[in-house]
């Protein structure tokens, strides 16, 4: 068998829904892993439940006696779910078991959500949720009517949001799912608003740097300066800024458009239907949520736009100095043209004076030889003279000539 095969099979089954019956409450609390966090919390969980949780596993269901704990760990986060059933007459609201809150004092900066949700049976609801203390609750039909749920979304003093659900017919499978569904739509949301600051934060700064590109686009328009190096340098300071704050954050707007599709998968998984004159349940998180995603979303494809326009202005410039450079290198062939030009003209004048001057000390020696042959009692005809000496001076003339050539070519 390949050594992942079970692994990958498995997944079908990976992160179950606790299954219990109604009345119950469920705290849930989720914490951004860092800086170990969730190897302290398991530790914390060993000492209290006598059980080694399995550190490698990404998730486990501890039988805790009269309650059930699960932990979950996320890609970055870590979740803790803890089952208590509700005794008769007990509080509404409770505070969170000592377990977890020792684990939340000790990691409240890491606490991302923290939710409670009080599921109750029909037979003991009032038919009020004001009296569970909400002030103008959203509310949902669930599940084709198997459950009603009902919250306000306000967080208590101790910042805990509160829902509380009607059980009308769900059976404990059902009722886990459900409540399930609930809590991770309250938990990726929040993960998924992570980027929210990050965006605001990056709406100030693409600001100034679309005000920076602005005027470096004008700078390359009208500038007139023979350098163009030091509007190069500056572009491309801006580019290595934007990276940098691509770089950034990129990994987060990646990671809310993953948990919004999660959220919203979530919540048609609810099969909502409206009750009486109230907002339904999703509808109220997504009046909200919504534009926050298409916040994020918008701000990191504005980054992405401005990142290519500085890319294509860097490529524009770039274009502009390779035409004057090879407007440069030009003018240089050109004169180099003319110089050689210039030189062969010179060198063709040397050369027609050299072979003037060579004809003249030639006709020279021959009329010193000439002159001496007469000297000598050998009197030659200049006619006769002419005819023999011309021929041979325009042959040796025109040997010299040619071997000059010859040197020339090669």
């Amino acid at each position: 068998m390949h050594p992942q095969r079970a692994r990958l099979h498995n997944e079908l089954h990976a992160r179950p829904s606790i299954y219990f019956e109604d009345p119950a409450h469920l705290h849930h609390y989720a914490f951004l892993d860092e800086d170990g966090i969730a190897a302290d919390i398991l530790e914390r969980i060993a000492e209290v439940a006598g059980k080694t949780p399995d550190i490698e596993a990404a998730q486990e269901i501890l039988d805790l006696g009269d309650q059930t704990l699960k932990w979950e760990r996320h890609t970055e986060f870590f979740t803790l779910t803890l089952l208590v059933p509700r005794p008769e007459r007990g509080e509404q609201w409770p505070s969170p078991p000592p377990l977890l809150a020792d684990i939340v004092a000790k990691h409240s900066r890491a606490l991302i959500n923290a939710s409670l949700i009080l599921v109750e049976a029909e037979a003991t609801w009032g038919g009020d949720a004001e009296a569970y203390g909400f002030r103008d609750p959203a509310g949902s039909s669930l599940g084709d009517g198997g459950a009603t749920v009902w919250s306000d979304f306000r967080l208590t003093a101790a910042g805990v949001n509160r829902l509380l659900l009607i059980n009308r017919g769900l059976n404990a499978f059902r009722l886990g799912r459900m409540t399930r569904r609930l809590l991770e739509i309250e938990t990726y949301r929040m993960m998924a608003s992570l980027a929210l600051p990050v965006a605001k934060q990056m709406s100030l700064e693409l600001h100034d740097y679309e005000l920076e590109l602005g005027a470096l686009s004008q700078r390359n328009t009208e500038d007139k300066e023979t350098s163009y190096r030091p509007l190069l340098a500056a572009i491309s300071a801006l580019s290595a800024r934007l990276e940098h704050s691509g770089a950034r954050s990129r990994q987060r707007f990646s990671a809310t458009e993953a948990y919004a599709r999660i959220v919203f998968t979530r919540i048609e998984e609810l099969r909502e239907e409206r009750l009486g004159d109230r907002p339904r349940l999703g509808t109220f998180i997504l009046r909200r949520f919504r534009p926050t995603v298409h916040y994020c979303a918008a701000i990191n494809q504005r980054q992405q736009d401005l990142a290519q326009s500085v890319a294509r202005l860097n490529d524009l410039l770039r274009t502009r100095a390779q035409v004057e450079i090879e407007e440069q290198n030009s003018a240089i062939l050109h004169s180099l043209n003319e110089r050689t030009s210039s030189q062969l003209k010179i060198q063709k004048a040397v050369e027609g004076l050299s072979i003037i001057v060579i004809s003249y000390y030639l006709f020279s020696l021959f009329k010193l030889g000439l002159q001496s042959l007469d000297a000598l009692g050998m009197v030659i005809e200049p006619i006769v003279a002419a005819a023999v000496l011309a021929p041979l001076g325009v042959g040796i003339i025109g040997l010299l000539a040619w071997r000059i050539q010859r040197v020339k070519n090669h």
